[in-house]
């Protein structure tokens, strides 16, 4: 097939116009009565919006070869088909006229095109990390090789607790400091190099596994930045030099119950007493809350529920590892010299289809005694708490994107491998037109899906990006869904098997876009609002 090469002017031509039907869409929105009047269509444009910011922040990408100028144009033609299919129907919504869809149909028909799709099936493209983050990529990716992915297995399949081994192995490889700064005794200089490594070994353990490799340094990633955000020199040397080292595991203790994502309806308390507070109500989907020493929690320290998230202050609760099938922990006041209630901390296990080695947990406090140096910021720091942990989430959301793109990619070697070998109907299965077209596609996604995580840490090291990192998340999170099926998918009757790895990428893949923010909650709440707000 001759398909004329990508033509990088009109590419941004045409994001260009698609961000001006965004931006006509934003302003319908807010003339129909905003967005909780309108979730649909708020959750269709932050999403449309988070696919193009996507392909725009691989045109400087597109630039550096034939073979990742084909990816791009792939990729782009996929995201503006994803915005027709948006569109088609309900043009009088978008506040566009019939007509609308001319200008992208001749790039759409070119490079949407099952035979150029099909030549990309076997070129997934150079990252372009530089040598310094190609040799963190490669330090961590053999880590993954030789130590994650020997347990990645077992673990899945029996449920079972991420080992030893590799919590001291990561720790021996600084994984757990690489966002503490160096006066810490972390591996932290400020600058790129903090975020963009991290983005990069984050996807390599995620390659490994996500349960029991991308996640392990995502939670002492967020309690750092609640620290470093909001934390006293006490706290931050203290904490971070136990955190570098893995002295400390933490895990974070947000959500509840009855209010999910909504953070600012939260309802445990916490209530002054000499000395410290005592901590009553419950906490769920608490991961790794039993292998923990330290739990990052969120509570009501103001009783005036009027306040909203104004009244929430962050907490670090000191406990003592448990049984990751249950624990049951208690205080005696008398020890400390006090006369409060005797405290109680239970953690009940939640059993979960994918996303094994982690564990999450159902916990419930009751009079759980926190002393008044655990309160982040200390005084300073009442009713800040929200704040404190939205600066470790936010950056949270950016490893979600980078662990989203270990899964997706570890699915498509799996599968390209798969469809090399499996022979069916007489010729290998990596002969036929629909599995190069898949595996092509695949490898778009992937592709732009990582150098949109990397613009994304670029732009958070210099203090910006907040957004794009919920944007990120958003796109990304979403499309591992696809890419693990259709890897799942293309292994046939044995991708339902568990002797592949490939179903267990697939379940995991589940996971992705409903912790670090649930994908509604993400679109309505933070990526719908901040870009109404740009266009009002």
């Amino acid at each position: 097939m001759a398909t004329s090469p990508f033509d990088f002017d009109v590419a941004t031509a045409l994001l260009d116009r698609a961000d001006e039907i965004i931006a006509g869409a934003l302003r319908e929105l807010v003339v129909r009565g905003g967005i909780d009047a309108n979730e649909s269509f708020a959750y269709n444009v932050a999403h449309a919006a988070s696919a193009l910011a996507t392909a725009r922040s691989c045109l400087a990408y597109a630039t550096k070869g034939e073979v990742e100028a084909r990816l791009v144009a792939a990729f782009l033609a996929l995201a503006l088909s994803d915005l027709a299919t948006s569109v088609l129907g309900q043009e009088a919504t978008w506040s566009v006229e019939p007509s609308w869809f001319d200008p992208f149909y001749a790039f759409i028909a070119a490079y949407g095109d099952p035979e150029f799709l099909s030549e990309l099936a076997e070129t997934p493209g150079p990252r372009h990390l530089g040598e310094d983050f190609s040799m963190v990529g490669d330090t961590f990716h053999r880590f993954a090789v030789e130590q994650v992915r020997p347990h990645a297995e077992e673990v899945h399949r029996t449920n079972g607790d991420i080992p030893e081994s590799i919590i001291a192995g990561l720790s021996e490889l600084g994984g757990f400091g690489l966002s503490i700064p160096e006066e810490f005794g972390g591996f932290s200089n400020g600058g790129e190099s903090e975020y963009v490594g991290m983005v990069v070994a984050t996807e390599e353990l995620s390659w490994g596994s996500l349960g029991i490799g991308g996640s392990l340094i995502t939670r002492p990633e967020i309690m750092t930045r609640a620290l470093l955000r909001g934390g006293t020199k006490e706290q931050q040397a203290f904490w971070l030099p136990r955190l570098a080292n893995a002295d400390v595991l933490c895990a974070i203790a947000v959500t509840e119950p009855d209010f999910g994502s909504d953070v600012a309806g939260l309802t445990t308390s916490a209530t002054k007493v000499d000395r410290g507070w005592l901590i009553n109500g419950a906490k769920t989907w608490c991961t790794f809350a039993a292998r923990a020493d330290v739990l990052v929690l969120l509570a009501r320290s103001d009783p005036d529920r009027s306040l909203a998230h104004r009244g929430l202050s962050l907490f670090l609760v000191e406990k003592p590892q448990g049984d990751s099938k249950g624990f049951l922990f208690h205080q005696d006041p008398a020890s400390d010299g006090r006369s409060d209630a005797p405290g109680r901390l239970e953690g009940r296990p939640i059993d979960t289809i994918g996303y094994r080695g982690m564990h999450s947990y159902e916990l419930s406090f009751e009079s759980w005694f926190v002393p008044d140096d655990h309160l982040i910021g200390a005084e300073a720091g009442l009713g800040k708490g929200f704040y404190f942990q939205m600066a470790g989430f936010e950056n949270g959301r950016l490893q979600t994107a980078a662990r989203a793109v270990g899964v997706m990619q570890s699915a498509y070697d799996a599968a390209l491998e798969y469809a090399r070998t499996r022979v069916v109907f007489g010729q290998a299965l990596i002969n036929f037109e629909l599995t190069r077209v898949k595996l092509g596609t695949m490898a778009a996604i992937i592709q732009c899906a990582r150098q949109f995580s990397l613009q994304v840490a670029r732009e958070m090291s210099g203090g910006a990006g907040a957004l794009e990192a919920s944007m990120a998340k958003a796109y990304v999170c979403r499309a591992a869904e696809w890419v693990t099926r259709e890897a799942m998918q293309i292994h046939g009757g044995m991708g339902y098997a568990e002797e592949y790895a490939v179903s267990r990428y697939f379940l995991d893949a589940r996971v992705l876009s409903i912790f670090e923010g649930a994908d509604e909650t993400l679109c309505l709440k933070v990526i719908a609002r901040r870009l109404v707000d740009q266009v009002s």
